[in-house]
């Protein structure tokens, strides 16, 4: 059986019982279709960052930014899903810049020499748009007193809650969620502000993949969107659509990274 491994927005818990629910669907529509070794169920034994370039991967997601910096050319793009929520729009998506609730902090010159928090340095969401706004803020490649690694954009909220950071970027879809499902987790932290958006985290393959078993898997997720009995599936991912992006499309994120070299700013400092 090839690898099929969804776990990007797996939390809260009725995240990963909706996304293994959808996966249920597209496993059975591309047998359907013809396609060998569809497994039944996802892995959540593979580390994501491992799936994205096993040899055996029918579908994984990953994040714009490490597809930009370090996968293109190594999977091909399936397709790009589309969210609802707040700071989403169609397949593009924005972080959320948040603070402590009582935070004196009311724009984001305010937030010199305060502790930052970064789930990774490879996220688009939690470092790469964050770095394009702080950039033009930043003096000698500096903006931040401290800059702390959390591995994971609840762990950047529950950082700012407990009072180990003062600000972080957060991916607006991880935002909805945990407000839909956690919303106590956010109790502790506002928004401040919004980073510029791009490109959201799209669906992969292997790059030996056939285009049509990449056309297969397009036509599932279309099928997906529109299987009325997925309708409590789609609400709960807040799930609207499936776009199919280029390379190309994608290309601004990398070039977010440039514009913050150019202003002497090539990390989160």
């Amino acid at each position: 059986m090839r690898l099929a491994s969804l776990a990007m927005y797996a939390s809260p818990p009725p995240l990963a019982e909706a996304t293994a629910t959808l996966w249920g669907f597209l496993s059975e529509a591309l047998k359907r279709a013809g396609l060998d070794e569809v497994p039944a169920g996802l892995d959540d034994a593979v580390d994501y960052h491992q799936a994205w370039t096993r040899p055996d991967l029918l579908l994984a997601q990953t994040c714009g930014f490490p597809y930009v910096k370090h996968l293109r050319g190594k999977v091909k793009l399936v397709a790009t899903p589309a969210y609802g929520h707040p700071g989403c729009d169609g397949p593009l998506m924005r972080s959320f810049i948040v603070v402590a609730k009582d935070s004196a902090a009311e724009s984001l010159g305010d937030l010199r020499g305060a502790r930052a928090a970064i789930n990774q340095p490879d996220s688009n969401s939690g470092s790469n748009l964050f770095r394009a706004t702080i950039a033009p803020l930043a003096r000698s490649g500096r903006f931040f007193s401290s800059v702390i690694e959390t591995g994971g954009h609840r762990n950047s909220i529950a950082a700012i809650s407990d009072g180990k950071a003062d600000v972080a970027a957060i991916d607006c879809v991880t935002y909805g969620n945990v407000l839909r499902f956690d919303p106590e987790s956010l109790a502790g932290v506002r928004i401040l502000a919004e980073t510029v958006n791009g490109p959201g985290l799209p669906f992969i393959t292997r790059a030996d993949a056939s285009d049509t078993e990449v056309a297969l898997m397009r036509q599932a997720l279309q099928q997906a969107i529109a299987e009325p009995s997925l309708a409590t599936v789609r609400d709960v991912l807040c799930l609207k659509d499936f776009a199919i992006l280029s390379d190309a499309d994608y290309e601004p994120l990398a070039e977010l990274e440039r514009q913050a070299q150019r202003l002497g700013y090539p990390v989160i400092a």
